[in-house]
């Protein structure tokens, strides 16, 4: 977390450097066509492949470092890179390549009476800050996103991924220099700590809007604390609903990918809510839940759903343990581990109001064989997505066809949900006249 420090004024003066020279960047971002910042992004592509074993060795170290300094299992997991993972990055870049330039465009047009000939066109934001905690896939999603979309960014990774961010931004600064793309498009205030941070919160002006991803602590520091419009995006105390009407067999594979595909990231399933007669698809569900390993926080009724364990069940000698009482504190609660809160309501009036009480209005689904239930948790869920069915996993730019993403914002203002490049511009009005004045 970002804590409130009085800043250096050295910090500030550099800061304002690094500000200007991402504005100077901006202004030479918006004059490249789709093919210059195509050619960009492809060599960013192909610096990342090259570069993986330099990668994987700076990883290493971040890694270690983050063992030694007891970082929990999910920031472990969101701060490796390995040849997959940076094969990945490398593909998501080129996803991003076959995206159309969302800037550029006319969303509207007309003549007035007196001839002005009108039109409202899309333009990038200009300057992102982005502050992020042990992802080091933020420095390469935004990095892509940003030059596509003509928007050049300031980077503040956070300790966790020193090094690594340190190799990436090294590489990707090394392909812009092989191109035409200003190589202050992408620049890290990483070396300014913990004060850099701060005086970003404060460069209005400078920067255009700041994005904060990461744990709940940070967001909702940035968010009460900045000078520059923030957008506010990740945290997922996100919900699976299972109806009385649920399939078991759908239900259980639902629930189990949404919990465990990959239990650090924002879009996993936290909290479970079961119909109270929805037995045989709560026992699947709890049944799957208990032998992928994962603690379930349950209220008394959901407990006497959960099967016993026989001898010689790879659950059973930790079974007992892997079973809590549900609390206030877990439902309000985003694990981001192998952890679940489980809880039997009467019905859907008393889990869509439960959802309205707890959720942080990420994402929201609902298991069901009623077109009459999903449809009205549909209308009446409010949240940036909404789910019918299929995995709350799929709430993600890859999965939504937006290539890589610039977050998952929860508010409501100007973007709500996978943000994608169409999120990083605005628009602006054009009028062509001959001579005209008003009277």
């Amino acid at each position: 977390m970002v804590d409130t420090v009085e800043t250096d004024e050295t910090v500030i003066g550099d800061l304002h450097e690094v500000t200007q020279r991402a504005r100077t960047a901006s202004r030479l971002l918006a004059r490249l066509d789709r093919e210059q910042k195509d050619r960009t992004l492809s060599a960013v592509a192909d610096g990342l492949r090259e570069s993986a074993a330099a990668l994987i060795e700076a990883n290493g170290k971040d890694l270690e470092r983050g063992r030694t300094a007891g970082l929990s299992r999910a920031l472990l997991d969101r701060l490796t890179l390995d040849e997959q993972r940076i094969e990945a990055l490398a593909r998501a870049v080129e996803q991003v390549v076959a995206l159309d330039d969302p800037t550029g465009r006319t969303v509207q047009g007309r003549t007035l009476p007196n001839g002005i000939r009108l039109s409202q066109v899309t333009v990038p934001l200009g300057v992102l800050g982005v502050i992020y905690e042990a992802r080091p896939n933020v420095t390469v999603d935004i990095a892509a996103l940003g030059l596509k979309s003509g928007n050049a960014v300031v980077l503040r990774g956070g300790s966790a991924a020193k090094t690594t961010n340190e190799t990436l931004l090294s590489v990707i600064r090394q392909a812009l220099r092989t191109t035409s793309a200003p190589v202050d498009a992408v620049q890290s205030i990483d070396r300014f700590g913990r004060d850099g941070a701060t005086a970003l919160m404060e460069t209005r002006g400078s920067v255009d809007v700041l994005i904060p991803r990461g744990g709940r602590e940070l967001i909702q520091h940035v968010v009460q604390n900045s000078r520059v419009p923030v957008i506010e995006t990740g945290e997922g105390n996100v919900h699976v609903y299972v109806d009385s009407s649920a399939d078991p067999q759908m239900a259980r594979d639902i629930v189990l990918n949404a919990k465990t595909h990959r239990p650090s990231v924002c879009n996993t399933a936290e909290t479970l809510l079961l119909h109270q007669d929805a037995e045989e698809a709560g026992r699947e569900c709890l049944r799957a839940l208990h032998h992928a390993g994962v603690v379930l926080h349950v209220d008394e009724r959901a407990r006497s759903w959960i099967p016993a364990e026989k001898p010689g069940n790879p659950a059973e000698e930790d079974g007992p343990a892997r079973i809590a009482e549900l609390t206030d504190e877990d439902l309000g609660r985003e694990y981001m581990d192998l952890e679940m809160a489980v809880q039997v309501v009467d019905d859907l009036d008393a889990a869509l109001e439960h959802i309205r009480i707890w959720s942080t209005a990420h994402t929201e689904a609902i298991v069901t064989d009623s077109v009459m239930a999903a449809e009205r948790f549909l209308a009446e869920v409010d949240a940036a997505a909404v789910i019918a069915n299929a995995s709350t996993r799929f709430t993600d730019g890859g999965e939504f066809g937006l290539g890589a993403e610039v977050g998952i914002s929860t508010q409501k203002m100007h973007a709500r949900g996978p943000m994608g490049m169409g999120e990083l511009t605005t628009t602006k009005w054009l009028l062509r006249g001959e001579g005209q004045v008003r009277g």
